[in-house]
């Protein structure tokens, strides 16, 4: 038989890639809750006992807005750091699925990409039941929709700019426990920091500090949602994001290249 054509399978677009590779991860998920719930509960639970705790001390102090509104945006920060799709690629790197991509023409960034916004999806839906037992206890937003809606937006921005400390673990490593304990570095910034007073009330080393501390801008910004839009307060706060993003994901992608280089 002549003039026979070759059939070949048709280059997916870079786009194509990342979305091929996000819909996987995000079909996951449910798999994962197990694991994700507990994790939940943890946020949930310093809320209420905080607000129990420590309200009637706080009216000692010079906040403007509810003790209530005070820790609602810790309880998000809690939430939303070091959760990702990370230990799900330590799986697919421990099973072989990672090389085996490794031999396709799929885009190498789109390893990465996909799954972070697998990870975007996964912090929003954390938030929202944060965020709505918020509401429930009687957390208020004067800046309306817009607010709340900005409030959900820097939240999971700001867990999305961590993601990039597990995924660079977990290239480095392959090493589940190693991804699994990617929280602890986060963990000494989110207590030297605005987390229950504010700067102006905490003794000269912690103040001194918590000043340096990108996630008490993080703090402040999502905190002067409950009050007006304070552009300068939420500029800090993306500042703040912007400046862990570049860190954490050049970390990941240079993982990444390194175990790519590896193949």
């Amino acid at each position: 038989m002549t003039g026979t054509a070759e059939i070949r399978a048709r280059k997916a677009t870079f786009v194509e890639d990342v979305w091929a590779i996000a819909r996987r991860s995000i079909r996951q998920l449910p798999r994962d809750l197990p694991t994700v719930v507990p994790a939940l509960m943890i946020p949930l639970f310093f809320l209420v006992v905080n607000i129990g705790s420590l309200q009637s001390a706080a009216a000692f102090t010079s906040i403007q807005i509810s003790y209530k509104a005070f820790q609602l945006p810790v309880a998000i920060v809690f939430a939303v750091t070091g959760v990702s799709r990370a230990p799900a690629l330590v799986l697919d790197i421990q099973n072989g699925y990672f090389d085996r991509l490794m031999t396709t023409p799929v885009s190498r960034r789109a390893l990465l990409l996909g799954h972070m916004l697998a990870d975007f999806v996964l912090v929003v839906a954390l938030i929202v039941p944060v965020l709505s037992l918020g509401f429930v206890i009687g957390v208020r937003f004067p800046t309306g929709p817009f607010g709340v809606a900005a409030f959900i937006l820097i939240g999971a921005s700001w867990g999305l700019a961590y993601t990039g400390i597990p995924y660079a673990i977990a290239l480095k490593t392959g090493n589940p426990g190693a991804v699994n304990s990617s929280f602890l570095l986060f963990f000494p910034f989110a207590f030297l920091t605005t987390a229950y007073l504010p700067i102006e009330n905490m003794t000269g080393w912690l103040g001194a500090i918590a000043g340096y501390n990108p996630v008490t801008y993080l703090l402040a910004g999502l905190r002067s949602l409950f009050v007006s839009w304070q552009w300068g307060e939420l500029g800090k706060a993306l500042l703040a994001i912007v400046g862990l993003a570049a860190v954490s994901q050049t970390l990941s992608f240079r993982a990444l290249q390194g175990r790519v280089q590896q193949k």
